[in-house]
Order: structure tokens, then sequence, then C-alpha cells
């Protein structure tokens, strides 16, 4: 018995303090670094817009927006459709979008890379029209017919 004693109170002792340096001592894991820094706000109202050669496009806008950006609209005047969103310029940005991509060819729509440099030509716009602090600019179910 004393044998078994010997090698079950180390056993215990390896046990108790493996387990205190891991709810204790160890340290804490690092949380992920986010891919989207900021809110992600989606215009709740989607784009049917005329392209060249007697095509359309339907899409979704989305925008990244910084943490504190508020979403909710000051009423301030004639009141949103009832079919818009909360975001104070959203009438702005959708002026900018439908002027921006009205007209264009639908294989810019339609590549990664014609949407990347749609993207970035909209969010200057959007800096440069209204004061919504834009981070950057989604598009998001994109369909062209």
């Amino acid at each position: 018995m004393k044998g078994k004693l010997k090698f079950i109170l180390p056993l215990i002792a390896l046990v108790l303090l493996g387990g205190a340096y891991k709810t204790v001592l160890a340290k804490p894991k690092d949380e992920p670094e986010p891919k989207v820094h900021g809110i992600v706000y989606v215009l709740p109202k989607e784009f049917l817009l005329n392209l060249a050669d007697n095509q359309y496009a339907k899409l979704t806008v989305a925008l990244v927006l910084p943490e504190d950006e508020p979403v909710a609209a000051e009423h301030e005047g004639a009141a949103a459709p009832e079919d818009w969103g909360t975001l104070p310029q959203e009438a702005v940005i959708r002026s900018v979008v439908t002027d921006t991509l009205t007209g264009i060819r639908a294989q810019r729509l339609i590549s990664p890379s014609g949407r990347e440099r749609l993207k970035a030509k909209l969010l200057k716009k959007i800096k440069k029209q209204s004061d919504v602090p834009v981070k950057e600019v989604l598009l998001t179910d994109v369909a062209v017919q």
C-alpha cells in the first residue's frame, strides 16, 4: 500500500499543479484580429439599374461604417420612403450609386476586377458628395441580365 502511495501522491500533485497553471498562470489567448473594422450597413432597398446594350442589373449595396457611426436617421425634413433604411444621408448614397452604375457595360459588374474598380469609384464619390464616413463599399447580390 505504501508503495502505491509513493506513485499516486506525486501524480495527484502533478495534475493539480498542471490545472493551476492552466487556469491561473497561463497567458490568455489573444482574440484574432477582426477582418472587418466597423459595422456593415446594408441599404435595405435593392437597386435595379439600366446598363449598356439593353441589359440591366439588380444589386444590393452595403457600406462599412466606423463602429461609432449612428445609423438611425435624425428626422430633420421630409421622411424617407417606407422601404428605405435609417442612414441619415441614404438618399445621397442611393443617388451616387445610381448615377455611377447606370449605363455601364455589364462586364464591369460581372468581372471581379471590374467590381473592385467600381467599388473604389463609388467610395470616392460617396466621400466627396456626402458626410457619411464610409470606409468601404460592398456590392452584394449582383445579378445582370
